[in-house]
Parts: structure tokens; sequence; C-alpha cells
């Protein structure tokens, strides 16, 4: 058995260096990491912060027993005699790396975030008090700056859209304090959505990242940032080889912005947007579904001014395909305040060109909302329409509290098992459109969907208004 095995991992090592030279250009692996660790490890910091922590009277009263335990008496009077309430010092420690030889270092928000004091100590011990540049709590980053008589060595940004999958890369940090550890791996994946924010275009690295890592550079073999490590999966809150970074494309944007004005100053279009589902692109006459469908735009926004329409499928947004809804707000994050773009909608079968003056995201509520998904990603398991109709009648708008203003058709009830009802179509919503024509009677509807089934179509595209919001949905029709 011995034997075998061995013969196996010959084979195994013959059909790689037989295989590989036809592979294309990819770089192998070095001999050793050695020269690049030592190269890179000067520019990577250890940060640890310290926040004031005020003790609450149901923080005192927690106890690690069980009510009515012996120990009950002990515990409280121990607390009492030793914290009496008093404010706790809290620290916690995490990694960073320098990208100015003035003194800026650049980490992840959550590393600092809420700190009273923050130290950046580098790899030769010296130690230097920080002060917050700026920050970005939507891709978690944070720019430090450090004051000395020297000049810092600086670490240099690489292209992470260069990177593939399968490319080596090295990461330096700070793991559970031990600072500079060095970690080799691969990177996994590409544009990965954690749900960690609305610009989620996460790098997947198998390289091993801890608690600690937070905020310390991914490399290339060329020794360049391509990524800042900031996130892991991880049920045993150890390394399992998931580990995520914010790519150098992005990250080097906001670095820069932050350094500029001390905030991140992003692109704004002014839609509400929703996934282009198969059932949609057929509804639209698209070949294929992507894009960015857009169910609402906003009255002051630039969207509006331009003419873009809710409807319109945005194809390509100033020279850049947009292959997927979320890919939308991250383009129009990273465009130029005050430069005019060309934007490529679909609008009712046709590609029309519209130029859009990109303004200021403000940060508020109200226009985050308008960069974000208008609606849940429904299920594709879809056999019939399965709704009830009815024109809109004063005593109905009563019974469904619709606006005054409301215009269309209402529904009045949705099967429970049936197509319209998986999409979330529910009593009280009111049918704006089908097929992108405007209806106000349930007959109107019914001959719009006459026409699509003649038409070999599976599914309608209905525009739905529900307590003052649209959206498109594509329901499947039921088979004749």
């Amino acid at each position: 058995m011995h034997r075998s095995f061995l013969t196996v991992l010959a084979a195994a090592s013959y059909l790689a260096v037989a295989v590989a030279p036809g592979l294309g250009q990819a770089r192998g692996a070095p001999e050793s990491f050695a020269d690049l660790a030592a190269q890179l490890s000067p520019s990577v910091v250890n940060i640890s912060t310290t926040q004031t922590m005020e003790a609450d009277s149901d923080e005192r009263q927690q106890m690690p027993f069980p009510p009515g335990s012996p120990f009950e008496e002990f515990f409280k009077e121990f607390m009492e005699r030793n914290r009496q309430g008093r404010p706790r010092r809290a620290t916690s420690l995490g990694s960073g790396f320098i990208v100015d030889k003035s003194g800026l270092v650049v980490t992840n928000n959550h590393v600092i975030n809420e700190a009273d004091e923050i130290t950046v100590r580098l790899r030769d011990g010296a130690r230097y008090d920080a002060v917050v540049v700026g920050r970005d709590t939507k891709t978690d980053l944070a720019v430090l700056r450090i004051k000395a008589d020297v000049e810092f060595p600086a670490l240099s940004w690489g292209d992470s859209g260069k990177a593939r999958v399968g490319d080596w890369v090295l990461a330096i940090g700070n793991p559970f304090g031990f600072g500079g550890s060095v970690t080799a791996g691969i990177i996994s994946a590409r544009g990965r959505d954690i749900n960690a924010g609305p610009y989620d275009d996460f790098i997947q690295t198998d390289a091993a990242i801890n608690r600690g890592n937070s905020g310390g550079p991914l490399f290339n073999l060329a020794g360049e940032v391509i990524g800042i490590n900031t996130a892991i999966i991880s049920p045993t809150g150890g390394s399992v080889g998931i580990g995520f970074a914010v790519p150098s494309a992005l990250a080097r944007t906001v670095v820069e912005q932050l350094v500029e004005f001390g905030r991140p100053r992003r692109g704004w279009l002014g839609v509400r947007i929703q996934t282009v589902t198969e059932e949609i692109a057929e509804g639209l006459g698209l070949d294929k579904p992507s894009g960015a469908l857009v169910a609402g735009v906003s009255d002051e926004g630039p969207a509006k001014d331009a003419g873009i329409e809710a409807g319109d499928v945005i194809l390509s947004f100033n020279g850049q395909d947009v292959r997927e809804m979320r890919a939308l707000p991250r383009i129009v994050a990273e465009t130029p305040i005050g430069r005019t773009v060309a934007v490529e909608v679909w609008r009712k079968g046709a590609r029309k060109s519209i130029e859009v003056k990109i303004a200021e995201l403000d940060e508020s509520a109200a226009q985050v909302a308008a960069v974000e998904e208008a609606m849940p990603k429904a299920s594709e398991k879809l056999e019939t329409l399965g709704m009830k109709l009815s024109t809109i009648t004063p005593e109905l708008k009563q019974q469904f509290e619709l606006a005054d203003d409301v215009a269309g058709v209402l529904v009045t009830d949705v099967d429970s098992d049936s197509s319209a009802a998986e999409k979330g179509i529910r009593p009280g919503d009111v049918i704006v459109e089908v097929q992108q024509d405007g209806v106000t009677t349930p007959q109107q509807v019914l001959d719009k969907i006459v026409e699509v089934q003649n038409e070999n179509k599976r599914s309608v595209l209905l525009l739905l208004q529900r307590t003052g919001e649209k959206r498109f949905v594509a329901v499947r029709l039921k088979k004749s």
C-alpha cells in the first residue's frame, strides 16, 4: 500500500510538470517567500487601541453562576467592592500598513472604531501615537497619520484587477497579537459579496487570516498591495481557509479621498434598482438576464434630469458593462463627481444612449437607498399567474388603504400556491404597467397577457406599486 501511494504521487507530479507549460503565463511559487517577507514586513504595522467603556448596572450584576448558587452572594460582593460602577479600559489589536513616507497608515475602520487612543508600532519596536485622517464605514477603511523626523518605509499599490483566481498571495499582519506573522496562499475567488456593505467586491483567499490580521495587506508576488484583509468566515474563531480582502482597485480610490477630503466622495445617479431575472429579461426582450433594472428614479437626481426612466435596464455605465445589478452602485460610486458619462439602457426593445452628469452622493438614508436593490431576489420556480383583479373604487381604496392619487389595477386576491404568490405579490398591490404599457382596467391586463401568450413568452412583466414604492415583477404564465 505504501508503494502504491508513492506511485500515485509520482504520477501526479509528472502530470503537473507535463501539463503546466500549456496553462498560460501564471507565475509559479518561489522556492521561498523569505526575501519578499523581509522586504515587505517593515512597512506592516501593529495597531493597538484603547477605549473607555462605561459600566452599567446590568453588566455589574451579570454572574457566571446560576441563580441560587452558593457563590452568588460572594460574586456580588466581589464585583461591588472591586468595580463599584467605575468605567473600564478595553484594548484591541489589529494590523495596518504604511502607504506614504510621511506616515500615512491604512487599516480597517472596525480596528480603530470608537477608540480613545490609537498606537502604531513598527517592526523595529518604535511606537507612535496616531490620529485619524478619515474613515469610511461602507468599505470598512480608515487612514491614520503618525509623525516623526524620519521617512517611513512605504508600500506600493498593485492592480487587483489583474489578479487571477489561483495566483499566489502573501498576507502579513498581527494575528492574535503575534506581530509580523507571514502566511501564503492563493486567490480562491474574486468579486465576493458577503453582505458587508453596498460596494462588496471582495477577494477571497486561503492565505491564513485570523483575528488581528484585520487591516493588514494582501500582496502579490511583485510585493504590491492588491488587497486589505478585512473579514473571515470561521466557526471556530481561527482560520479555516476562507478570508476576504478589500481589492486595491476599490481601496486605493477611497484612501485617496480620505487623505484629501477626510471622507469618501462618491458619485450618485439617483435610481432604485433591482435584479434582472430570467423572467424579467424575457419580458423585456433581452437575450439574457444582465444589467440593472431601474425600479424608480429620484425626483431631484441626475438620472431624472438626463431622462432615465423606470423600466430602463442599465447595460453599461461610463464604458463599463453592468453584468449584474450589484455592480452598478460600485461603478457609479467610483465615477468622478461632475463628470458627464454615457449610459446605455435597454428601453422597450431597443438600446438607447443617454448622457448623465454625476452628482455627489449625500450619505443620508434617502440617497443611499437610491442605489441599493429595490426588492429582494425572488424564487424562480413559478407556474401560474394566480391573481384576481379589480378596478380601483373608492370603497377598495378605503379597504386597502390606498393613496388618493393611486392609478392602475388592484390585486384583490392571490392564490397561495401561485406564481404571483411566490413573487411576493399580495392583495392591495396595484398593477401600474404590463409589459411597460400603462393599464387602468382588468381587461387591459388580460389583453396584454393574451398578447404575451401569442408571442410564446413564458412570463409577463408587471410594474407594481405598494405603499408608494414601485417595483418590477416577472410572473410565470399558466400553461394553456
